[in-house]
């Protein structure tokens, strides 16, 4: 899907911070954050939901592999999930680690660009093991 803003970040053509992939799954930080590690999931292949995603358990194990690195990385006090497919038409999971944020999707975030690449990589080591 050429005009799918994530199957352009899939296909290498946009940038993105990665925290995670597979050969079905990438993950990386939202570029609007809510909050600090916001992050998405998405599939590698072309979904609208994320219930049309053919591997959806593995989608969720993945989604807990993530929030156990996030829980060692950023220590936050809970962290939350919103599944999407509207805004971009395209199935995504938010994972958003929060310390104190109560709110349903909280206001954007300013994070600068260098916590930006070092949260993601702190997040992709530990991912990894």
């Amino acid at each position: 899907m050429r005009n799918c803003l994530f199957c352009k970040i899939v296909e290498g053509i946009s940038p993105c911070f990665k925290i995670f992939e597979d050969a079905k799954f990438l993950g990386f930080l939202d570029i609007n954050p809510r909050t600090r590690g916001h992050s998405l999931l998405i599939s590698k292949g072309h979904y609208q939901w994320v219930y049309q995603v053919p591997e959806f358990k593995q989608y969720w194990y993945n989604v807990l592999k993530i929030t156990k690195a996030m829980q060692k990385v950023l220590q936050p006090k809970f962290i939350t999930y919103v599944t999407h497919g509207l805004e971009i038409p395209h199935a995504h999971i938010h994972i958003l680690p929060r310390q104190t944020e109560t709110e349903f999707m909280p206001a954007a975030k300013i994070i600068s660009r260098s916590e930006m690449v070092e949260i993601a990589a702190k997040i992709f080591q530990t991912v990894k093991g």
